[in-house]
C-alpha cells in the first residue's frame, strides 16, 4: 500500500494523478483502465479540492492498494472535509440534451460506469470514498 497527503486543491490534481500513475506503470495497467482511472482521480480529488472545505483548504490522503486476484487497483481518497455523500446523489437523465439537462452528476455517473466497484462511508469525522478497478 502506498499512501499521498497532500493539500486538498485543484493544482495538485496532476500530482495525485503521477502518484497513482506510478503504481499503474509497475501493474502493467493497460492504457484504456489508466485513463479511466485519470478521469476518476480528476473527478473525485477534484470534488474534494471544490468542496469539502470550501473556502479554506484541507489535506486529503489518496491511498493505492493492490489486490492480487483478480489483478485490482483499490484508491480510497480520504479528507477531514464536511460529510458528503456523492453516490446518494441524483443520477443525471444522460437521456436529455446538454442544454435540457441540469448541471452536475455527470463526473460521478461516469466514475461509478467505469470503476467496477464504488464506495463511501463517513467515519470518525473523515469522507472515505473508495473505487476499485481491475486491470
Amino acid at each position: 500500500m502506498k499512501e499521498l497527503t497532500i493539500a486538498a486543491t485543484v493544482e495538485n490534481i496532476e500530482a495525485v494523478t503521477e502518484f497513482v500513475n506510478e503504481q499503474l506503470e509497475a501493474l502493467e495497467c493497460p492504457l484504456k483502465a489508466q485513463m479511466q482511472i485519470d478521469i476518476a482521480i480528476d473527478e473525485l480529488f477534484g470534488n474534494i479540492a471544490h468542496y469539502a472545505y470550501d473556502p479554506e483548504v484541507g489535506e486529503a490522503t489518496v491511498r493505492v492498494e493492490v489486490n492480487p486476484e483478480p489483478l485490482a487497483v483499490i484508491i480510497t481518497f480520504i479528507d477531514n472535509g464536511v460529510p458528503y455523500d456523492p453516490l446518494g446523489a441524483k443520477e443525471p437523465d444522460v437521456t436529455l440534451s446538454a442544454d435540457d439537462r441540469e448541471i452536475g452528476g455527470l463526473g460521478i455517473y461516469m466514475v461509478k460506469k467505469t470503476m467496477d466497484e464504488i464506495t463511501y462511508e463517513y467515519k470518525d469525522g473523515q469522507n472515505i470514498l473508495t473505487i476499485k478497478k481491475k486491470i
